[in-house]
Formats: C-alpha cells, structure tokens, sequence
C-alpha cells in the first residue's frame, strides 16, 4: 500500500484541447436545453473558471480534502488475486477509502464549496446507487447548506441503507416514481426542479454528463483521482501501469481516472460498462457495445451515445449495480471512444458478482458492484499479461450499501 502525503497543489481546468469554447468534446457534449436555463449555465461556468483560477478557493479545497474527505487515497497491491491468476500485477486505486465511501466526495465537495461561493443555499441532487446523495447530503451537512436528494423508488428499495444515510445527515430524499423509477428518471426530476427554482438554488450533478459545463467541472473535481494514481505508481512501481480500468456508467470515477493518464499514450485507458444479463436479452446499460440501440443522441442537455429505439425513444436499462443503470454515458467518454484513446468493454451481472467474490476472498475488501464492473475486467485480462504488466484498477466505492442484493444473488442469506 502507498503511503503518500497529498502529491497535488492544485486542481486545474482547461488543461486538455475539450471541451471547446461551446462545450463540445468533438462531436459530443454541448447545451441541449431550454432557454430559460442558459443564463445559469453561464453564470456557472464563470463562476467555476473564477473559482479555479482563485488560490484561495484551491487551498480551502485541497484542506477538506486532506482533512475531512481522507485524500490521498491509498494504491494497495493485490497480491494473492495477482498470484492466483498468474499474469499481470494488480494495483487498486482505494477511492473506498474516502470518507462516505466512494469517489461521489470529490465532486460533492468541490460543487458545494462553488454553490457557496455563489451565494445558492438550497442544493438539489440526483443520485442513483445512494453515493452521490450521501456525498451531496455529507457536504451540505459540513457547510450548512440545504439539500434536497432525487432517486428512484427503484433505486431506494434496492440502496436502502444509503437512503438512511442521507436522511440521517439531515437531506431530503424525494422518490422519483415515474419512467423506470431509476437513475434516468432522478436526474429528469432533479433538472426539472432546478429549472423551476434557478434563482436560488444550485444542482449538484453527480456524473460526468448533462449539459457544459458540467461535463467539466465533474471531470476537473473527478480527476484528483488519476493526478494521485499517476504519482503514486511512479512512487511504489517505479513506471506507470500498462492499463488503467475503471467502470463506466455517466462516467465520473472513469474520466477521473482517465485524466491523469490520457497524455501518457502507452497506457491503455479501459472502461467497463454494465453488461446486465448480456446485449442480446436487451437488458443491459452497455451504450458503446449494442450496436443495434447504442447509437449518438440527446439525453440530460448533453449529446453523446444513447441507448434508444428506432423512434428514438430511450429505452429502460438494467444492471445489478444502481449507478451503471444509466442509458447514456458522459460526452468525454464518447469522444475518447471516437478518438481511439480509450477502449470500452463490459460486465455481465453475473462476472461482476463473481468478481466482487473473488476480491473479497483473495484480498479483503469487498468493493461495490460498480466497481466490481472494474475488477471483472481485471481478472479476464490479467492471465493474458505477462507477470511483469501492471494493472492499476479504480476501486471506485466500497459495496457496504450492497449487502443485501449480494446476499440474495449469492444466496448467503439461506
């Protein structure tokens, strides 16, 4: 395990050649929303570059991060899950070590520090599997702010232990009943309500996607994850891993990730979306791999890969994991895809829970079934690696809020 301090001073934007002047990566992302909110988006990108740009607001950032959000987060070697599959050495990125439990805290501390700096006291947020509501509820909760959480009745019977986090930290949790009462739908609601009260309150987005700048600003929040991951491999290994693999559902913890490698061409940047019960049943969340309803299209004020019918329509996902259930993906992602330099493949339910077994049985640590997307990936490609390869996977949240969908897939509740 690395034992670093915080290797990072700061947290920059702008950095690469997307999003363009109109929020556009390539032929994706952009403002695909009603009038009435482009002045807010405006005024939240100038805020944001403001911000960014100010020492002050870098330095409060980086402090929370040291001393309440638990950065940096360590690398742990897998050892044993290495040795047992006996190809190519395994590295995991601890983001379950950051307090809440899952990478959600980057963003949601970032956003709502920017919230406070704008003078918005009253904070909307979608959430699917409960860890940016529980992040979102935690930030509000430490400065004072108010915070109103939508996520689907679906979602809430299945992460129940999250809903009670949140409302214990003193958040509203509103059920989102309509559509398929999934992560789609809280999103839809949670725009809806920040488009009827723009004036005074803020939406904490939780993924990489809906309309610039928010692609952006998650992704700059997001992308501590991949600055500390670079450091601390060169730190522990002496080199940087041969590939990089992260989940993929809006994207938050993959961009993050992604970021900090994207210029160093020789590691291979692979995203796992949520293969659900495989493409050909039809009940997935895999929007790069079905070619037949994956395809460009709007969704949440952003442009990017859409999984939809022949009328357009989107269609209903599936997956074991709340989080990946999503039936579009970030605009960066769908251009890094378009570009070549990041490569996206998937997970059924059933590698992922038997991958989320083999973790917790190799090395202790039992990772949330997003991340065990991640892993899955990891134990196919590893054997066909020589034992001199590196692969660094990110450990995107702990599977705590899980227990009870892993007892009854697994049957440990007999």
């Amino acid at each position: 395990m690395a034992d670093t301090h915080l290797m990072i001073d700061s947290i920059k934007t702008g950095v690469t050649n997307v999003p363009d002047a109109r929020g556009y990566y390539g032929d994706f992302g952009g403002r695909f929303v009603p009038e009435t909110i482009i002045p807010a988006l405006e005024e939240l990108e100038a805020a944001y570059q403001e911000a960014m740009a100010d020492a002050a607001f870098q330095q409060r950032l980086l402090h929370l991060h040291r001393t309440y959000t638990g950065r940096p987060t360590p690398i742990s070697y897998a050892q044993r899950l290495s040795g047992q599959l006996g190809g190519a050495q395994i590295y995991l990125k601890r983001e379950d070590l950051a307090h809440t439990g899952a990478h959600k805290i980057n963003n949601a501390i970032g956003q709502a520090l920017l919230a406070q700096r704008m003078g918005k006291q009253r904070i909307i947020a979608e959430t699917g599997a409960g860890q940016h509501g529980v992040a979102s509820a935690t930030a509000c909760a430490m400065l004072g702010l108010e915070c109103h959480v939508y996520m689907g009745s679906v979602d809430m019977a299945r992460q129940q232990p999250n809903v009670f986090r949140m409302k214990l930290l003193g958040a509203e949790v509103i059920p989102v009943e309509s559509g398929s009462k999934t992560l789609k739908d809280a999103i839809t609601e949670a725009m809806r309500d920040w488009v009827t009260n723009v004036r005074n309150s803020f939406y904490l987005l939780g993924s990489a996607l809906g309309p610039h700048p928010y692609p952006m600003i998650v992704r700059d929040f997001q992308s501590v994850i991949g600055l500390e991951a670079r450091q601390q491999m060169l730190e522990l290994v002496g080199r940087l891993p041969d590939v990089a693999i992260a989940c993929v559902g809006g994207g938050s913890n993959s961009i993050g990730l992604f970021h900090g490698f994207r210029d160093d061409e020789n590691v291979e940047l692979i995203g796992v979306e949520a293969g659900g019960h495989g493409i050909q049943s039809g009940e997935h969340a895999a929007r790069f791999a079905d070619p037949e309803l994956g395809r460009p299209g709007v969704l949440h004020g952003t442009r990017s890969y859409v999984l939809q019918d022949g009328d357009g329509q989107i269609v209903n996902t599936h997956s074991i994991s709340a989080g990946l259930d999503y039936a579009s993906v970030g605009p960066e992602h769908a251009y890094l895809r378009h570009i070549e330099r990041a490569f996206y493949t998937l997970a059924t339910d059933e590698e992922a829970l038997a991958a989320l077994q083999t973790l917790a049985q190799t090395e202790g640590i039992i990772p949330a079934l997003e991340s065990s997307h991640a892993v899955a990936e990891a134990i196919k490609r590893a054997p066909t690696m020589s034992k001199d390869s590196i692969v660094l996977v990110n450990l995107s949240g702990r599977g705590d809020k899980d227990l009870a969908t892993i007892m009854r897939e697994l049957h440990l509740d007999a």
